[in-house]
């Protein structure tokens, strides 16, 4: 008889994984915990979309169950690809490793880590910490979405997908032709030529006390045009086969405002998601243009006046909605006109960072980091705009209504202060947000300054340096001298801490806060992410051993404080250490893999995995290294010299520095396909099967992409 629950289950999984060599309870954990033996398969409900035409080559790939989009850069779309659940960890990374040449550890790890706990695989995450809580504090869901609503002044309704389908299988699709938008274009235009017909004639204006009923009705207009204008986003969606998550209302501007999120449509092409984004103004436009030719035929009726309030406020709506200042509309569709998807938080980025970086040291600018200075000072401009715009607009329009609810009673001013404190709430939680800034700025400095005299922080230095596998050595007091050299270093969001191509001046040691190791293309003017760095992970210190250029630039991602050890200090170091004859050399090893070009972006303590695990092999002219038919356990990367490959007897090819062969054999007791013979002195690292088994499980162990980090390229609105 099977047992119920969670013992049940375990008992049925163990009964149906094949038993692996030995036997007893350890040596079968020992196998299902072995991490490099998960076959990481993509869930039945996640779709994979490449756009290989754009500038920016990405991929996407959606959670259709829960909604959720992940961007994969450049170059993973292969790795899921391989995510079919037929191969283990090892072998996808052996197989990417064939294609690319690259070993891609800590890629690999952190792409699979990501999508496993956004529930892109097939094995469901189970978040035990979440659940605890939950379990404890069975409210903490409400009060989660309350403390959000409001930090972001928005509230959401999940089921808006389904009454926007009913309108579509019932009226919307036959709009959906080439003609409606003749027509609307026509009707758009006609109705913008009158409008500024009626302005001129000065027959209509805002000034004016608004009765009740006119300010209800033309509440009413409003919200209807907006609804329209939402309509017209979410009805290409649904056109093109994809779903709306949720619709909800938002402060925007001082002014309540209603979304549809359309996050999933990143999954349609990028002409589609133009038409998606230009269908909300352009619905609006037709709305304003069919009221503003009722005004003109009718200036002397009744409804004239409120109706051409409402034609204004419509007008000067799709007016800021199409400009590409502001992150709405007109934003999204220069985004995808120029293929620059964040070009908002990059312009201001640099313009915060980057910019004066360059100023300072007379380097050249790039036609793309002009363009991003440009769009930076012209947007702040334009944001200062619209503030006062917004402010003109509300004076006249309910000016004269607002002055008669505060002269009317007790409860009207109530009302009205409530509405205002609505109204203003961006405002105020701007001002809060730069309060805040400043004193960051301040407690940053004042810690800078008490580093020097406070114990603690030299402990907790000393700490991190000494749990860093290259300085596992380190006598206790030159490690004790050492922290007590180190600087501490805060640096903000998008705030490069090292820049590719700058000569090597200290290394860091990451105490708080995550950090993106990033590969600039200066011809392509593109970005390639290698590695996230968190908590106790070290960076630059082989860079220093020659003051070498760096290879990378390294930007924060979020607030982070790092530890820094200035090249004088490291030089001291080395010589105080050169009586540790395990220290200095295995500095100067790591640097000398570093330079094999399929060890080039392995991180430090990867490099100090190899170097324990694996081995230098000098090799003779005329020495064989494998041989064709002998059983394989080993992979060898050539760091100089040549070796040719001989297959049946006949030399098929040659390689040099910075090839590699018997990668199969990390893998399987395959026998070799061909020998390996020197051809002049080489000098080659050797990795058997066990060394490499331990760093695949070393990868996922470091954490360093935890879930917060995770989240941050999942795209979930």
């Amino acid at each position: 008889m099977t047992a119920a629950g969670i013992w049940g289950v375990l008992e049925r999984e163990a009964a149906e994984t094949p038993v692996p060599e030995g036997d007893g309870l350890y040596t079968r954990l020992e196998h299902d915990l072995d991490i490099g033996e998960f076959r990481p398969k993509l869930a039945e409900w996640v779709e994979l979309k490449e756009f290989p035409e754009e500038r920016e080559q990405y991929s996407m790939l959606a959670n259709n169950r829960d909604l959720l989009h992940y961007k994969l850069e450049a170059g993973e779309a292969e790795i899921v690809r391989l995510m079919d659940g037929t191969r283990t960890v090892k072998e996808i990374v052996v197989e990417r490793f064939q294609e690319s040449g690259d070993l891609e550890l800590g890629g690999v790890a952190d792409l699979v880590y990501a999508l496993y706990i956004k529930n892109f695989l097939d094995r469901p995450y189970f978040d035990m910490d979440e659940a605890l809580k939950k379990a404890g504090d069975p409210e903490i869901l409400k009060r989660r979405r309350r403390r959000e609503a409001a930090k972001t002044l928005t509230m959401n309704w999940n089921n808006a997908d389904r009454p926007l389908r009913w309108l579509y299988r019932h009226f919307l699709k036959y709009l959906m032709n080439r003609w409606f938008v003749i027509v609307g274009g026509i009707v758009t235009i006609v109705g913008g030529v009158l409008f500024v017909s009626v302005v001129r004639s000065h027959e209509l204006s805002l000034s004016g006390k608004s009765l009740g009923l006119a300010f209800v009705l033309l509440m009413v207009l409003n919200y209807s045009s907006i609804i329209i204008h939402e309509i017209g986003h979410g009805v290409i969606l649904v056109h093109n086969k994809r779903r709306i998550r949720a619709a909800g209302v938002q402060i925007y501007f001082g002014a309540p405002t209603l979304f549809v999120d359309s996050s999933d449509g990143l999954m349609m092409e990028r002409k589609q998601r133009m038409i998606q984004v230009f269908a909300g103004p352009f619905a609006e436009a037709v709305t304003g243009a069919i009221v503003s030719i009722f005004v003109w035929a009718f200036p002397g009726s009744s409804l004239a006046p409120t109706l051409f309030k409402f034609a204004v406020l419509n007008w000067l709506t799709v007016f800021l909605n199409l400009i590409p200042l502001l992150e709405l509309d007109g934003y999204w569709l220069l985004a995808e006109a120029i293929q620059v998807t964040e070009l908002r938080s990059m312009s201001l980025a640099f313009i915060q960072r980057d910019m004066w970086h360059k100023l300072r040291t007379r380097e050249r600018f790039t036609r793309r980091e002009v363009g991003l200075a440009l769009y930076g000072v012209v947007g702040i401009a334009f944001t200062i705009f619209c503030f006062y715009t917004s402010y003109f607009v509300w004076k006249n329009v309910f000016g004269g209504l607002v002055s008669d609810l505060w002269n009317t009673s007790f409860v009207t001013r109530v009302l009205l202060i409530v509405l205002a404190a609505i109204v203003f709430m961006p405002v105020v939680r701007g001002l809060i947000a730069l309060v805040r800034a400043l004193a960051k700025r301040f407690r940053a400095l004042r810690r800078r300054v008490v580093f020097r005299l406070e114990t603690k922080w030299r402990v907790e230095a000393a700490s991190l340096i000494d749990s860093l596998p290259m300085f596992d050595d380190l006598p206790e007091d030159v490690l004790s001298d050492l922290a007590g050299r180190v600087k501490l270093r805060q640096f903000l969001t998008g705030q490069a801490v090292v820049r590719q191509g700058e000569r090597a001046e200290s290394f860091f040691v990451v105490r708080r806060g995550t950090l993106q190791v990033v590969e600039e293309d200066p011809q392509r003017e593109a970005e390639r992410v290698l590695r996230t760095l968190g908590p106790g992970e070290s960076f630059g210190e082989l860079g220093l051993l020659g003051s070498a250029p760096r290879t990378a630039t390294v930007r924060a991602t979020e607030e982070a404080e790092l530890f820094e050890v200035d090249k004088g200090t490291f030089d001291r170091l080395l010589a105080d250490m050169i009586h540790v004859p395990e220290f200095a050399p295995s500095f100067q090893e790591a640097a000398e893999l570093k330079e094999i070009s399929c060890f080039a972006h392995l991180e430090p303590d990867e490099l100090t995995d190899l170097l324990d695990h694996g081995e230098w092999v000098n090799l003779t002219p005329g020495e064989t290294a494998i041989r064709q038919g002998d059983v394989g356990d080993s992979f060898y990367a050539i760091r100089s010299g040549q070796v040719e490959v001989e297959r049946d007897g006949q030399v098929v090819a040659a390689l040099g520095a910075g090839g590699f062969f018997g990668e199969v054999a990390l893998l399987t007791d395959v026998p070799r396909t061909a020998t390996v013979r020197a051809r002049t002195p080489v000098r080659a690292y050797r990795l058997d099967r066990d060394g490499f088994d331990r760093l695949v499980a070393g990868a996922f162990k470091k954490g360093t992409l935890n879930p917060n980090a995770a989240q941050d390229r999942v795209q979930q609105h």
